[in-house]
Order: C-alpha cells, then sequence, then structure tokens
C-alpha cells in the first residue's frame, strides 16, 4: 500500500485538484480528452455541485478554461486559485513538470498569453526588454527555433533562424520589433500583418494609403445599453426549440427602473423560465439582478453582496447565445449612471474611421458617460475619436486645436469612472498601417473602481434598520455556498442573542454546533520546506493588541510616509536613496513558480542561460544627426550601438532627453535644430569613430564641434547659440501661436516639432471657417509676459511658393483682422534661422508677398536622414518595459 501512495504522489498532477468549465471554445470532447490525461497523472476532478452549478473553490486548485467567462471567475483569482487554459495541461506533460500557470491564463490583460517569442537579429539588450515586456503579459520566450515558437522576432530575413523557419515551413511569424513595441504601447495585441516580414507594411505603404476596413460582428448585441428588439429564435411555445440552459438553477429580479411594461416583463419572465431560471422579487434571494441604473438600492445591496448585476442587454445576450459572460466584460452590458461621468458633460464628442457596431458602441458609450455626441464636427467640439489619422475630420481636428484621441480614451474613462489625462500617450498613439477599430470593445468594466465609487466595498445592506452591523461579502458568498440557495433578508442579520465571548457563526453553517478548527494548509506542497506557518483565526484580545501597537507606532509612520514622498524614496536605515542607488538597485528579479521554475520558462531552453546585461546608467545620451558610418547597414548600426553601451554612450532618437549632440558639422536636419533648444553639448562624430576604433571612452571636451565655414555660411556663432538654448531652456518661442500650411515643403509635423520644441504651439492652417476663433483662443492662451512690449506683435504663417499655398495668404490677413496682431507671411528660413540662433532673427528677405518671383533664397527645409530600423535604449526588468513603453523602439520614418 505504501509502494502505491507513492506511486501516486509522484504522478505529475497529483496535487492538483481540478474542474473543468464548459464553453464554446471548450466542446465536451474535448473536455473529457482533458480530464483522461489529467487523471491518468494523478489529478482528482471535481464536478460542478449544486443544481446552480456554482463552483465550490475550498478543495479546487485549478480551474480549466478557455476563457475568463464563467461566474466564479474574479472570487477564484481573489483566493489565488489557478485559472488556467487547456493548453496548460498538455504543456505540463510535454515538458515533464508543471508549467507556469500565468502564462496560460485567460485573463484579457494579459494579451500575449499563448505567444512563444524568439529573437533573432537584434542586440542583447533590446532582447531582454522585448523578453520582459512579453513575459510580463503572459507570453513565453524560447531561446531556439522549436514547433511551439509562434513569432521570431527580426529585422531581416537573413539570420539563420528565420531561414529555418522556412526550410522547415513551420507555422511561426517572421515581424518586425515594432509590432511589440505598438502592442505594449495601445495595451492590447494588434494584428500581425503589417509588421509581418519580408514585406511589412509599414515600410512599404506610404501614410496615407486606405486601411482595411473590418466589420465587427462580435459587438452586436453589446453596442448598446437598450436592447433593440427580443432574443429572435426563442418561441417558447414552440417544443422543438433547442434546449437553453444558461440559467439553470439561478434566481433572477428584475428591477423596477427597467421602466418597461407589464406586457414585456411578462415576456422576459417566460423567456427566464424557459432557460431553466425563475424570477423573483427580492434582491436577497436573486442571484442576478437586472437593472438600468447604478443608483438603485437593489443595485447598491446586489453588488455589495457579489451577486451578478448587469442590464436587458446582458440578460438578452445570456439567453441568445446560450453562453455565460461576466456583465463586465463589455462596458454597455453594466448599467449605467443617471448623472454620468463627473466632468464629462462638458465633452463634445465626434468620430472619424470607425464603421458598423464599433461606431455604434462608441457613440452609446459616449452619451452613457454623460457626453454629447455629434455626428459632424464643428468648431466647438472638444475631442475627436478617430481609428488613425488620415481624415478630413482629423485635418478639421489639426487645424481647429480640437483634442484628437484614440478610443481607448473614451473606454478606459467609462471603465475607471474617472477622466483619463490626454497626456498619457496611450491615448494618443496611432501604430502605422493598424486600423484601431480592430481592438475595440476590449476594455473591461473596472470592479474596484466602480465599488469604490458607487458603494462602500465590502459590506451588505440591512433591510431590517439593524444597528449599524456589516457582514463581509466573500463569507456571505461562503455561507450561500454551505446552505444552498440564498435565504431571505432575515438570514443576513447577525445573531443578536450570541454571548459576546462566543465565536461568531454564520447561521446555517455546517460546523455551527461544531468546535473551532483550524484552516486547512495549501493543497500544493512545495517539496523541500520542513516548516510552514499556519493561518490563525481571530480574536477580540489580539485585535486590540494590534491596534494599541499600532496607536504606539503612529508617529514613525507618519514620519515615513512624509519621508516616501522624497524625490527617490527612501532606504531603511534613514538615508535617502540617491540616484545612482535607484538606478543599481533595478537589477532583475526572478519569481519563483509554484512548481520550482522561473517565470522565464522556455520551451527547448539551452542549458546555458541567456545574458543579462547589468550595466550602469549610461554617462551620456547622445543624439546622431547626419552620420554616415552606419548608412544602409543595420546589422552594423545595432553591434556598434551594443558596444557604445558598453562603454556609457546611450545612443537615443529623443532631441528632448539628449545630453549630448553629434554631428560632422552644422545641418539643418530635424534633430539638430530641435536639440539645440535643449542646449546640448555638440560634438563632432569623430567621437563616436574613435570610441569604436579604440574601444574605450574618449573625452568629449576634445571633440566639440567647430565648424567655421558653417558659421560663415549660416551667420551665427555656434556657441553662443548654444549659450542662449541655456538661457532660453526651450522656451524660446514661448506662447507664440504659429500657423503653417499643409503642404510647406519639408512636411507640417516637421515644423510642428521644432516650434513645440521651443516652446511654442503650432497650427495648421487650411483658410476653413472657423479658424478665427481658433486664432483668437490661442492669442488669448498666450503668456502675458511675453506680450507686454510696445513693439508691435506678429502672428506668423509659414508657407511656401506653391500655388494652393499662396491662396491661403488672403484668408490668413483676414483672419488676424480683429485682433491685437500684425500678420506675417513667412518662408520656412524664418523659422530654422531663429532656432538654430536661438533668438528671434528677422530679415525682409523672410516675407513673402504676392507678385514676388521666388529667387530660391530657402536653403530647404530640414534634411532627412535614411530610414532605418532602430533599437537603442536598454531596460532592466520587465516593470521597467512597462513604464517606458513606446520608447525603444523609432517609429519608421523618424528623421
Amino acid at each position: 500500500m505504501d509502494e502505491e501512495a507513492a506511486a501516486a504522489q509522484s504522478l505529475l498532477f497529483s496535487q492538483v485538484h481540478f474542474v473543468i468549465v464548459q464553453s464554446q471554445s471548450l466542446k465536451v470532447s474535448e473536455a473529457a480528452t482533458l480530464t483522461k490525461l489529467l487523471v491518468d497523472n494523478g489529478a482528482q476532478e471535481h464536478t460542478l455541485p449544486g443544481p446552480n452549478g456554482r463552483i465550490a473553490l475550498g478543495e479546487i486548485t485549478h480551474i480549466i478554461s478557455a476563457t475568463s467567462d464563467f461566474i466564479e471567475y474574479d472570487d477564484a483569482t481573489d483566493a489565488l486559485k489557478s485559472v488556467v487554459k487547456p493548453d496548460w495541461v498538455t504543456a505540463s506533460v510535454a515538458k515533464g513538470r508543471l508549467a507556469n500557470p500565468r502564462s496560460y491564463s485567460p485573463d484579457p490583460r494579459l494579451f500575449f498569453s499563448g505567444l512563444v517569442l524568439c529573437c533573432a537579429d537584434i542586440p542583447e539588450g533590446d532582447k531582454d526588454a522585448i523578453m520582459g515586456g512579453v513575459l510580463a503579459t503572459g507570453g513565453l520566450y524560447s531561446s531556439s527555433v522549436t514547433k511551439l515558437v509562434t513569432h521570431i522576432v527580426a529585422m531581416t530575413m537573413d539570420h539563420e533562424k528565420c531561414q529555418t523557419v522556412l526550410k522547415k515551413d513551420l507555422k511561426c511569424k517572421i515581424v518586425l520589433p515594432h509590432w511589440f513595441d505598438d502592442c505594449l504601447r495601445i495595451g492590447k495585441r494588434l494584428d500581425e500583418d503589417p509588421y509581418t516580414l519580408p514585406n511589412p507594411d509599414i515600410i512599404h505603404m506610404k501614410p496615407g494609403d486606405p486601411f482595411l476596413e473590418t466589420k465587427r460582428i462580435d459587438l452586436q448585441g453589446a453596442s448598446s445599453v437598450q436592447p433593440r428588439e427580443l432574443p429572435k429564435f426563442l418561441d417558447c411555445q414552440r417544443p422543438n426549440t433547442r434546449r437553453v440552459d444558461v440559467l439553470d438553477g439561478k434566481k433572477v429580479m428584475l428591477c423596477n427602473d427597467l421602466d418597461i411594461g407589464s406586457h414585456l416583463r411578462g415576456t422576459i419572465e417566460e423567456l427566464v423560465n424557459y432557460s431553466g431560471g425563475t424570477v423573483t422579487n427580492t434582491v436577497h434571494r436573486a442571484d442576478m439582478l437586472i437593472c438600468q441604473y447604478r443608483e438603485s438600492a437593489e443595485y447598491r445591496t446586489a453588488s455589495r453582496a457579489r451577486k451578478e448585476v448587469g442590464n436587458l442587454a446582458w440578460l438578452y445576450y445570456l439567453i441568445t447565445y446560450n453562453s455565460w459572460i461576466s456583465p463586465m466584460k463589455r462596458l454597455l452590458y453594466y448599467p449605467v449612471s443617471k448623472r454620468g461621468l463627473p466632468g464629462f458633460d462638458r465633452f463634445r464628442i465626434s468620430l472619424s474611421n470607425y464603421n458598423g457596431e464599433a461606431r455604434v458602441y462608441l457613440e452609446n458609450l459616449a452619451i452613457a458617460a454623460g457626453g454629447a455626441f455629434t455626428k459632424t464636427m464643428k468648431e466647438d467640439n472638444t475631442h475627436l475619436i478617430t481609428a488613425h489619422q488620415h481624415s478630413d475630420k482629423c485635418a478639421a481636428a489639426r487645424e481647429w486645436n480640437i483634442n484628437m484621441v484614440n478610443h481607448l480614451w473614451l473606454e478606459e474613462s467609462y471603465a475607471k469612472w474617472q477622466i483619463q489625462t490626454l497626456s498619457n500617450p496611450r491615448y494618443t498613439y496611432f501604430p502605422p498601417r493598424t486600423n484601431l477599430s480592430d481592438v475595440v470593445g476590449q476594455t473591461q468594466i473596472d470592479r474596484h473602481a466602480v465599488e469604490n465609487y458607487f458603494f462602500a466595498p465590502g459590506t451588505v445592506e440591512e433591510s431590517e434598520g439593524s444597528e449599524g452591523r456589516r457582514l463581509n461579502a466573500k463569507a456571505l458568498e461562503q455561507h450561500d455556498q454551505d446552505t444552498g440557495p440564498r435565504g431571505s433578508s432575515q438570514d443576513l442579520v447577525p445573531d443578536r442573542t450570541r454571548p459576546s465571548g462566543s465565536t461568531p457563526t454564520a447561521p446555517g453553517s455546517k460546523h455551527m454546533n461544531g468546535p473551532v478548527r483550524t484552516p486547512a494548509a495549501n493543497r500544493i506542497v512545495v517539496h523541500g520546506r520542513e516548516n510552514i506557518t499556519p493561518s490563525t483565526t481571530s480574536s477580540r484580545g489580539a485585535k486590540d493588541r494590534a491596534a494599541a501597537k499600532l496607536h504606539d507606532q503612529a508617529a514613525d509612520i507618519a514620519l515615513y510616509e512624509k519621508e516616501k514622498k522624497r524625490t527617490g524614496g527612501v532606504i531603511f536605515g534613514g538615508r535617502r536613496r540617491t540616484s545612482e542607488d535607484a538606478v543599481s538597485n533595478g537589477s532583475r528579479k526572478r519569481s519563483v513558480s509554484k512548481d520550482g521554475g522561473t517565470a522565464q520558462e522556455e520551451y527547448g531552453r539551452d542549458k546555458k542561460r541567456p545574458k543579462t546585461n547589468k550595466l550602469p546608467p549610461p554617462a551620456m545620451r547622445l543624439l546622431l544627426t547626419g552620420y554616415k558610418g552606419w548608412e544602409k547597414n543595420g546589422k552594423k548600426e545595432a553591434e556598434d550601438k551594443s558596444r557604445l553601451r558598453d562603454l556609457g554612450v546611450l545612443v537615443t532618437q529623443d532631441p528632448t532627453t539628449c545630453t549630448h549632440l553629434a554631428s560632422p558639422s552644422i545641418v539643418r536636419t530635424k534633430k539638430f535644430v530641435c536639440a539645440l533648444a535643449r542646449a546640448p553639448m555638440i560634438l563632432s562624430t569623430e567621437f563616436i569613430d574613435d570610441c569604436l576604433a579604440k574601444d574605450e571612452w574618449r573625452d568629449p571636451e576634445d571633440y566639440v564641434l567647430h565648424d567655421s565655414a558653417g558659421e560663415q555660411r549660416m551667420g551665427f556663432k555656434l556657441s553662443e547659440a548654444v549659450s542662449r538654448a541655456k538661457t532660453h531652456r526651450g522656451h524660446l518661442l514661448r506662447g507664440m501661436p504659429i500657423y503653417c500650411t499643409e503642404t510647406v515643403k519639408g512636411g507640417f509635423d516637421v515644423y510642428k516639432s521644432i516650434i513645440e520644441a521651443n516652446g511654442g504651439k503650432c497650427l495648421l492652417y487650411k483658410g476653413r471657417a472657423g479658424s478665427n476663433a481658433a486664432s483668437r483662443a490661442g492669442v488669448e492662451e498666450e503668456d502675458t509676459d511675453a506680450m507686454d512690449t510696445d513693439e508691435p506683435e506678429y502672428l506668423y504663417l509659414i508657407s511656401g511658393h506653391m500655388p494652393v499655398e499662396k491662396a491661403l495668404w488672403p484668408k490668413f490677413r483676414q483672419l488676424v483682422q480683429g485682433t491685437k496682431k500684425l500678420p506675417r507671411i513667412v518662408c520656412t528660413d524664418w523659422l530654422l534661422n531663429s532656432a538654430l540662433r536661438q533668438e528671434l532673427h528677422w530679415d525682409e528677405v523672410y516675407e513673402l508677398k504676392e507678385g514676388a518671383i521666388s529667387n530660391d533664397h530657402e536653403r530647404g527645409a530640414p534634411g532627412e536622414e535614411p530610414q532605418r530600423l532602430q533599437i537603442s535604449v536598454f531596460f532592466v526588468n520587465a516593470q521597467e518595459v512597462l513604464s517606458h513603453v513606446g520608447h525603444f523602439f523609432i517609429p519608421v520614418g523618424s528623421s
């Protein structure tokens, strides 16, 4: 007998107690196969108990489900039960040990779940960054190419791993690293097609090319809080209609705020009965509450008791598809607020580039949040929600200075019940060649945010006016599991006749008259540990002692909270943390899973673990422009950047964060002009060549850029310009609204970047009606200090000589009439020379007038550098990846 017990204990799933939740994605036959595989390897199956089919979580260690759409999902995650996809079973069998449950979670927030990544020709530092981001969002990493690899990230198809995929015809996608960057920026899993090698659309297609429109069939029925019609296929009088059992054993209450007639209410009650449920008039007896608004007493009572609360649209979905889904999974399946989201009533919202059900869904969501929706956009609109940036509305939004955001801003504001700031780059980022309508409707209600705003968490309202006693909602739920169906409101009131010293017991509990028992330890035993700290039951004396101790430590706690607010945080012992400490202590930490493995699990992992770069903070953040050493050689560029990083030089692409700028001469590129506003030390590119040639750090003071020919040609001293830039601190154009035509040489976006880098405000001018109001608004927003001068003030329009631009000049002069400014229509040289000199430089040659013949006095637009696929920032751990998301890949087309 002892040998049989030992053999059973040695089986793979010997410590697993599981239940399988069937759904449309997990059929009966597949569930039977999984059950046999688990039981044969030592697992113990638990069936769904009771007439209402609820899972008793006490004995369960694992729940096998293809989705998170089952009633107990939130309770299971709160109880730290492992909810895994069916793939977890097969993966564990393949590896001979329990796989990490996190990598197989059906949680929609882990959008890389099921992805197995392998990296090809990218630098080690960026490989660690991608790996950390994938692991943090539910994916896995493999160092070698196997049949289980789903994605290979590469720069070209020349790498041996990519060639292996082609030769063996493996079913995996080879994508640019930009795909991971865009997914992490948006926080959703995007379509891989525009990023797939060998011909990615983000490189070969132009930004203005038409986007592929998709129909969102999955949003049908979830696009409105008011269902349009009853479920079509149901006929309660026909005996041959297929059986609907989604509400088996459940008690449903229809709230009075639904505002439906008696005839429709009777029809809905018949549908509930037909689906296996019953209708009740008491919220305390109900398992599900169907209501319209969050302000009703029934809503608060049901929500505090952790019952399922949804609206009619949700109920119709359950009956129509005979499939369970949480009412919080779709924003419009959950009751709305009569008053709307606080502050949202001042917004006027319009939509662009969304169609079909996705458009209807966003329209109704904006109204449910309390905003005003307009089909046509006018100058008084405050927000334009768009799936990409190419439409007439988008062009008008730029001209009228209307906030242009993607749908995530609206969805997350509603889900979190708080208006989200527009400074979050997730809401203003539009991935190239990606239509964001593909990811509409994936945001869920934030349960904790709704609880905190609409009702006090963890309490249950009592219908008999008790003395203020409250029961924990989870205790109530356990009481329901032990005693079956919920009782009347009297069952929710604690027993006041119990002696003060006795242990409180839930009415009807199985152990009401039995001895007090110590809670059972976790079934998953970590082998090799001798001591497991047991849980203890609570007592009033222990609580009193803890409260007294907490009171004694109040002064220390207050001091600690004060110290936490200091820059850099607090290190125990009293010493403040310096910036060096913050970086040096940021080394990667590996979390140990229950099966003894690490969170970084691999398929086919080599015995030698991949090296982890633990580099000191960079001594220099270098921005390069005009450098020819890496032209048309992406591989050499990646290798040289890695070597420079080892020497303390971090090559960046962001002019706002660079400390040094390297250029062969004074050039009029976008990078050079924008970076100059931050007053960096300007070096010759010989600094890069010497560092790489000698493989050592060189003193930057020996490589300060001297370009006498360039200074003579441009008419200014570079050292003086840098000195003025230090004085201005990026505010050369502070408070100045500057207009720019759309077809100006070099592109509107280039000049917008230069103006904003110097503290100005760039507005697109198309001569449309309504720009006059936008101009006056810009004048009112100007800094009063900048306007306090006796000299005449000007409103500038940057333009070229094309006929379409000249046609705008009279309209611009008319625009300025009625303001306190004078119009000046100038060529691009005025802006470029002023930004290079770091002083507002005026010459009559800059002004454009009708009838004047262009003598090509413009030197041209800021130079564009060759497109490169570049990766340049190194991260230490997954948390840093997610906090810096959107910075370690440079979008195609940047200069």
